[in-house]
């Protein structure tokens, strides 16, 4: 029994070790090639930022999937914190609607340009007449009855993109000035961009960054034919309707790769590869409500809540250290321990902190709170029934557990259905009180349950106590 308590013992030293690494300044994970920064993650609430509500832009008739809604979800998500807005979350709130939310962000307006992006990428036929970078045009996509685009697939040739913006060179023999207005005409569309397989930034032999991409199986076999028959024309890649480059075929592309050349900057040649690799959503969205909260406003709940926090936690620890004397004093450390486990955890998974969640961490010291008060009362019991330390001890836990077993268990099946609430309807505030509360439970448990009785048993052993009275405040 002895040797099970120094394992415990040994393992609450190790978490605490951990714990207080995780906890230190500027940690990080360096696992090989995955490596994480160890910050504590601030929602939107307390850091400021910008919140979006967006809406399916279809007829009320026409139904819309769940898996429509999550896969739109998630590409928006990878679109958003592939610009470098991280922490972005984006949430399904009923049927037809997703919120998303962008903590910490500075630049609004080129937040909602990106997310309004929303629609059809597509691949248009120029031949020898290229649009210029920026213009409108209209395709035939969805609209042609005489010839069906090919089937979604996405590519762009290894080409120079033309129309002379910043970041891209024109063609030999043409100037970005010499290019014709677009013509008030239909465009054909030759493939979409729901296939793509993937993209990337690399440089090539000559030190300059190219657009690089991969093609689907199917989507090789048509791209290898378009490329074949249009060598030397040109090749549209257009989103929501706008010309965002107009590279020209120089061979043909047979193996389903190839790569965008062109003057560009990291920057540029990131910002098309954004758009190439999230350009099709499956439905349509658009932006319905934002809301932008300042980051003063966020400082100022946070200091607030670490003051309201502090000062609770302090009243605790001199309430259990002067009702209960010695196991007073051996729960106050576990609650520290509790403190510390929770952050550690709460910046390893990592859990996004809001006023709501920094709520459920309080609720939760509570429970952990009450399962030592459930264990030091019917420890005094048996001590006022005459029962020496070493009966009434495993006694107070045996006969406590039950209590502390159902009380939480409750709290977590009400934990769960927050949960399933808060994802269902884009709750995020329940959803995020949800998570911190039942992560704050579970290791309540283990501190109320392990650390207390582990410290306690030992302490015991070694103390000797006889005066109850002095020492539990019987």
């Amino acid at each position: 029994m002895n040797q099970r308590r120094y394992v415990f013992l040994g393992l609450i030293v190790l978490l605490v070790v951990i714990g207080i690494w995780i906890n230190l300044p500027n940690s990080q994970i360096n696992l090989g090639s995955f490596q994480r920064d160890l910050e504590t993650q601030l929602g939107l609430d307390l850091r400021g930022g910008l919140q979006v509500l967006m809406e399916v832009q279809l007829p009320e008739d026409e139904p819309v999937t769940q898996e429509q809604l999550d896969v739109a979800r998630m590409i928006m998500e990878n679109r958003s914190n592939a610009l470098g807005v991280s922490e972005v979350t984006f949430q399904t709130a009923g049927t037809r609607r997703l919120v998303g939310e962008f903590p910490g962000v500075t630049n609004v307006e080129e937040v909602l340009a990106t997310i309004k992006q929303t629609g059809l990428l597509e691949f248009v036929e120029m031949l020898d007449s290229p649009v210029a970078e920026g213009e409108t045009i209209q395709t035939d996509y969805g609209i042609s009855t005489s010839a069906e685009p090919a089937p979604s697939v996405s590519g762009t040739p290894a080409a120079q993109p033309t129309g002379a913006p910043e970041g891209t060179s024109t063609p030999e023999g043409s100037t970005g000035s010499e290019l014709p207005p677009p013509e008030e005409k239909i465009y054909h569309t030759v493939m979409t961009g729901s296939a793509l397989d993937q993209v990337g930034v690399s440089v090539d032999q000559l030190g300059k960054y190219v657009v690089t991409f991969t093609l689907t199986p199917d989507g090789s076999q048509i791209f290898a034919d378009y490329t074949t028959a249009h060598q030397g024309q040109y090749l549209g890649i257009v989103l929501d309707k706008t010309v965002i480059s107009a590279p020209v075929i120089n061979t043909p592309i047979t193996e389903g790769q190839g790569e965008i050349q062109g003057s560009f900057t990291v920057d540029s040649a990131n910002a098309l590869a954004v758009q190439l690799r999230y350009g099709a959503l499956p439905i349509p969205l658009g932006i319905v409500e934002s809301r932008v909260i300042g980051p003063t406003l966020g400082e100022d709940s946070l200091q607030k809540s670490l003051r309201a926090g502090i000062v609770g936690l302090i009243i605790i620890i001199l309430f259990m250290a002067l009702y209960y004397r010695l196991p007073g004093g051996v729960a106050d450390v576990a609650i520290l321990i509790y403190a510390l486990l929770t952050l550690a955890l709460f910046k390893l998974i990592p859990v996004t902190l809001t006023l709501p969640g920094i709520a459920g961490v309080m609720l939760s010291t509570g429970s952990a709170l009450d399962a030592n008060i459930l264990i030091f009362e019917r420890l005094k019991e048996e001590l006022r029934s005459g029962k020496t330390l070493q009966q009434a001890l495993p006694i107070a836990w045996r006969r406590a557990w039950p209590s502390i077993r159902d009380s939480n268990i409750a709290t977590l099946i009400t934990c769960a259905i927050l949960f399933w609430f808060g994802s269902s309807f884009g709750a995020t505030i329940v959803k995020g009180f949800a998570v911190t509360l039942a992560l704050g439970v579970l290791v309540s448990l283990f501190t109320a349950l392990v650390v207390t009785r582990t410290f306690l048993t030992l302490l015991l052993e070694k103390l000797h106590v006889t005066n109850y009275a002095r020492w539990f405040g019987i």
